[in-house]
């Protein structure tokens, strides 16, 4: 009879937010698909301490309880997910790094019959997995030699298969956009410092504040980018010449003369000068408090950014990671060599893991050697250019009072649609970049109703200060979408203004005018300008484009009130049913079901059938008989015209009755609120400027296209549009295709029980 295979799965190094959910991930990934899943507590430390196992008869002597490695069964992994660091443990071993404590490890592996590992950690405990692998055939012959196992177990064990996930805050592995856990430290980052600027500005103070990243400056560079910090120092690209010092309190002691009541440096940890030689934040406030006489303070984030619970991207990250981890396990063969299984765009992507750890140490070794180009490069285009746009943002005022090349010109920006969190970074961003290429920004309030009714402006640098971090829509916005004799008002504006440019940040209805505006060109001539348009919706419902901005930070606001309700829900033995916006896109609802760990997810583009309802809820009655303390199920909020969320909690409240209760959360508008989270601000911010360089382009030529901003697997690319109609099911407003829709099998498939496959 075949056997089962077996899987270990362990958490290597620094912890990070996150590695909960790619445990819980691949544990129930693996048991779904038949395979045994053993936990490795306490890292490679746990590997090679092992547990009391017999070498001969590993399948009929089970592990101790307190050994270190242990079977995970389907219920052991429940309400993990929305738990920061590692719940089975990490350590830094020592005797890992040597070959009798590898052969140890090997020993142990054989005795609970383990044919793979799943790896979760940076890179330094990735390249252990892979040593581990390349030495393990020869570990096995020496265990055969000294009679320790039997022949049949070293030829069962030839090979073992590893797998790599990339977990680390610092976001320094190459082979993945986003490692697990940077984009909560992130968030902790961003939240410490939008805190600190409050007080900073009520005293008129500077505040030096170090984050993690002793060889990565993206947390340093990226949290500048979200927060509208004042200056950065990276140790990918340290401040040109020897008098940096001087350059940076002139730019600061520029932003205070403007009118600006606080200072805000953000310092990496690993951040040096050309020579090599460390900044730390206490030179910074010294030379700060000398120069500028400033009182300056220093605030030292340290491990405050790798605590605390994940947040939605790094929870689904890690679960779609976990999921696809598995799937390399099942398909690998003695040939294989080792992946890492990383993230480009939205797509999971596979590499070879010791080309990844070359890269990534290819950075370190370019820093310590002084070639800052060959390290910048390394990083990517993105990180590149984040760099390149924070050095114009971050000026007290516009560095090109005249354009580079060619005339000034005038664009147009306005706010269409829903508001969106992000949408006054966006304006901000397109706005100090236009003025520092020496054009004219002119804000539109209200969208298409004061385009029409002339409520047009001028914006100058500082009309947007402190838009980076601010929710809502500053410019204000509304759902008018022209027609008729409003044309002919808006060609007028046009042609008053002397516009040059149409910039839409919005979402549906911006789109909807920005097509009807392209659709009368023959008729006006005024409008024979380049029209852009910028996905800015929380329903993520926008054609070409897969992360529209605001989706992220709605997505956070669910999850972070669905975790309290889940608390409440434990104490009561309540179902909760929770409807989310979204119309008829079920984004918002599938996605924060993976984050949460609903039981069932009904969205209009599956349907919901009575067959289902009846279904799920004596897979409910079951689970509560059973022992099961609180249920949750997601519905978008167009589901289906009959059976709503309201049809679905009555149903569930008098069939379930006699085993448990059933409330409603209807989230609202909540879900549109508060400030934009890291990942908004930092995409709107790189959509502005991709943005404006198109609409300068077509500018120039005599016969400029409109176009909407598209993203596909990371890449941005412009769209006709006149593609709009082919793009989108106009009924139900939404794209025909949506790349998001194959992660709802995922969800499912984690979130009911799989019973065990008989080998």
């Amino acid at each position: 009879m075949h056997q089962r295979k077996r899987l270990g799965v362990l958490t290597s190094g620094g912890d990070s937010p996150g590695m909960n959910a790619a445990v819980r991930s691949v544990v129930r990934s693996a048991i779904a698909q038949g395979i045994d899943v053993f936990a490795i507590y306490e890292g490679y430390q746990g590997m090679v301490e092992g547990g009391q196992c017999d070498l001969k008869n590993p399948r009929r002597v089970a592990p101790d309880a307190e050994a270190c490695i242990r079977q995970l069964h389907w219920y052991d992994v429940a309400g993990i997910l929305h738990k920061g660091g590692t719940i089975i443990g990490t350590a830094r071993s020592a005797q890992f790094r040597t070959r009798e404590g590898r052969l140890q490890a090997v020993r142990n592996l054989l005795a609970h019959d383990i044919d793979g590992l799943v790896a979760i950690g940076g890179d330094g405990s990735l390249t252990g997995a892979h040593l581990f692998r390349s030495e393990w055939p020869e570990l096995v012959a020496e265990l055969l030699e000294g009679g320790e196992i039997d022949a049949e177990v070293a030829e069962r064990h030839r090979h073992l298969t590893i797998v790599g996930l990339a977990a680390s805050i610092d976001n320094d592995m190459y082979g993945s956009d986003m490692t697990i856990g940077t984009d909560t430290a992130l968030h902790r980052l961003t939240e410490a410092v939008d805190s600190i600027s409050s007080t900073a500005a009520s005293h008129q103070r500077t505040f030096v504040v170090e984050v993690m990243g002793r060889h990565c400056g993206y947390l340093a560079l990226m949290g500048a980018l979200a927060t509208g910090a004042d200056w950065v120092l990276i140790p990918e690209c340290p401040p040109e010449g020897d008098c940096w010092e001087e350059k940076m309190c002139q730019v600061l002691q520029a932003g205070r003369e403007s009118g600006r009541r606080d200072t805000i440096v953000i310092v990496a940890e690993g951040a040096k000068d050309r020579h090599g030689n460390p900044i730390s934040c206490e030179y910074v406030r010294q030379v700060l408090e000398e120069q500028l006489g400033e009182d300056a303070r220093v605030t030292i984030l340290g491990h405050v950014q790798r605590g605390g619970s994940p947040t939605a991207f790094d929870r689904n990250l890690s679960t779609l990671l976990g999921h696809a981890a598995v799937n390399a396990f099942q398909t690998a063969t003695p040939e294989s060599e080792s992946v890492l299984i990383g993230m480009r765009g939205n797509r999971v992507y596979q590499a070879p893991l010791m080309h990844c750890v070359e890269q990534t140490h290819a950075v370190s070794q370019a820093i310590a050697d002084g070639d800052y180009d060959k390290a910048m490069n390394l990083r990517g285009e993105n990180f590149k250019n984040a760099y390149q746009i924070l050095h114009t943002l971050m000026q007290a005022k516009p560095s090109n009072p005249e354009p580079r090349e060619g005339k000034p010109l005038r664009f147009a920006i306005l706010n269409c649609g829903a508001t969106a969190p992000g949408m006054n970074t966006a304006v901000r961003a397109a706005v100090r970049l236009a003025i520092d290429k020496g054009h004219t920004m002119l804000g539109v309030e209200h969208g298409f109703r004061g385009l029409i009714e002339g409520h047009i402006k001028e914006l100058n640098w500082l009309s947007v200060r402190g838009w980076a971090t601010t929710g809502g829509s500053e410019l204000g916005t509304s759902r008018k979408i022209p027609q008729g004799k409003d044309f002919y008002a808006i060609a007028r504006q046009i042609e008053r203004h002397d516009i040059n440019g149409l910039l839409i940040i919005g979402g549906w209805s911006g789109y909807q005018a920005a097509y009807q505006l392209y659709s009368q060109c023959e008729t006006f001539p005024a409008f024979n300008i380049p029209i852009l348009c910028i996905p800015a919706s929380i329903n993520n419902n926008l054609p070409g484009c897969e992360l529209s901005i605001g989706a992220d930070t709605a997505l956070n606001n669910i999850i972070e009130a669905v975790d309290k309700i889940k608390q409440s829900a434990v104490a009561s033995n309540r179902c909760f049913l929770v409807k989310v916006m979204g119309r008829y896109c079920g984004y918002l609802a599938v996605m924060s079901g993976l984050a949460t760990g609903a039981e069932r997810v009904y969205i209009n583009e599956e349907g919901v059938a009575l067959t289902d309802l009846q279904k799920d809820l004596s897979t409910l009655i079951s689970g509560f008989k059973q022992g099961k303390r609180v249920g949750l199920i997601i519905c978008n909020e167009n589901a289906h015209p009959v059976y709503d969320s309201d049809f679905i909690c009555d149903l569930f409240a008098e069939e379930g009755k006699e085993v448990f209760q059933v409330r409603e959360a209807i989230l609202g508008h909540l879900q549109q609120g508060g400030d934009p989270t890291p990942f908004d601000r930092i995409q709107a911010t790189r959509f502005s400027a991709i943005g404006l360089d198109f609409l300068i382009e077509q500018a120039k030529r005599p016969s400029p296209t409109g176009a909407f901003m598209g993203t596909e697997a990371g890449n941005v690319r412009f769209v006709d549009l006149g593609m709009i109609p082919r793009m989108v099911d106009k009924e139900h407003q939404r794209p025909k295709e949506q790349w998001w829709m194959e992660t709802a099998a995922i969800g499912k498939i984690l979130a009911h029980y799989a019973p065990p496959i008989e080998g």
